[in-house]
């Protein structure tokens, strides 16, 4: 348990105690009693969660260890509460893990975190998806594992099948919304837009975090309507950073290469060019957005040069924290307000 006395010094302690975690998690699926591996099918799934799973930040894993910290107002947590809060924080880096496998198959991605999409990796193609699925099926497994005893345990699984279904939900309104075959821009309006980002993203990733924390520090998610709903419009505002960093971001530094425009993406930058475009440049965003010629793509960010849509997300930016924080500070708990300013600290003004 030396990796778990080590998450309670520094941040680089932290990652490699939570990356131990993993390790332990991975060996354990592998020996998975359900199932009669095969040497073969042992080193399928192996490959798999390695390229998929601890790939990315991990700011989401991580989260859940900081934020169950933050809750029980001390320095320093026990080894069990170390192991438990990193197992929870790894389930959500697996629901990401198959939202990407998947999402990237779905939007015909070429490169997720720097490399290769995993469905573009030789001899896996479309057996991607039978992947996303066993990625989704080892989050009960690990819950089960360890949790089953816990006084919690079933609003564990009630809190990930419920944001599964939120963010697939979210998903689909995605899709639906830029459906090959059926564009159309005049749909792209903010409370269109607001509406795809919560579900799809700001669920899973800002709000559940948090709720496994106050799920092991003994708290009723009910009495924490107020603080999701910061958590929501923090992932709105996340989203919004990720919709600029894909058109205006170095794609060396975010690791993939920025597609919304090519595949007609309700982004926050369409959106906001339809409600300032004059009659030209709505011409060109109509005739332009949504095709992959590079100078169809170019024709786009030169209209979203032309009405300095960078400025205009500077000044998004700015507001949306100062009013964040004016949530934040209203909540009654000094250790949740702490929580809530960690997760927005550590994205404001993110460059990737």
């Amino acid at each position: 348990m030396a990796a778990a006395a080590a998450a309670n010094g520094t941040a680089v302690d932290l990652k490699a105690a939570f990356r131990e975690v993993y390790l332990q998690l991975k060996s354990e699926l592998l020996e998975d009693p359900a199932f009669d591996f095969t040497e073969d099918s042992r080193l399928w799934i192996e490959q798999m969660l390695d390229y998929n799973v601890p790939g990315g930040k991990l700011n989401r894993g991580i989260s859940v260890i900081d934020s169950y910290k933050s809750l029980k107002e001390v320095n320093e947590l026990s080894n069990d509460d170390i192991f438990l809060a990193s197992a929870l924080g790894w389930c959500i880096e697996w629901l990401q893990a198959y939202f990407l496998v998947l999402d990237d198959i779905m939007d015909n991605s070429h490169t997720r975190r720097g490399q290769p999409c995993w469905f573009r990796q030789p001899k896996v193609g479309l057996i991607a998806a039978n992947d996303g699925i066993l990625l989704r099926n080892h989050i009960p497994r690990i819950l089960k594992r360890h949790f089953r005893e816990k006084s919690y345990y079933v609003d564990l699984l009630d809190l990930f099948n419920e944001v599964e279904f939120q963010t697939a939900s979210g998903q689909m309104l995605d899709l639906i919304t830029t459906h090959e075959g059926e564009k159309d821009l005049s749909k792209y309006k903010m409370p269109v837009y607001r509406r795809i980002v919560q579900y799809k993203t700001a669920y899973y990733s800002f709000y559940l975090p948090v709720a496994c924390a106050l799920l092991m520090s003994g708290e009723n998610l009910a009495n924490f309507v107020a603080v999701k709903e910061i958590l929501i419009e923090m992932g709105t505002y996340f989203q919004v950073q990720d919709d600029y960093l894909d058109c205006f971001g170095d794609p060396e530094v975010i690791g993939k290469i920025g597609t919304d425009i090519e595949d007609f993406k309700c982004s926050w930058l369409i959106v906001q060019a339809l409600e300032r475009a004059n009659e030209g440049q709505m011409k060109v965003l109509y005739e332009s957005y949504g095709k992959s010629d590079p100078t169809s793509v170019a024709k786009v960010k030169a209209v979203y040069g032309d009405l300095k849509l960078q400025a205009v997300f500077a000044e998004y930016e700015g507001a949306s924290y100062v009013q964040l924080i004016s949530s934040i500070e209203a909540q009654p708990s000094k250790a949740v307000q702490e929580v809530l300013k960690s997760f927005l600290h550590k994205i404001y003004k993110r460059q990737k």
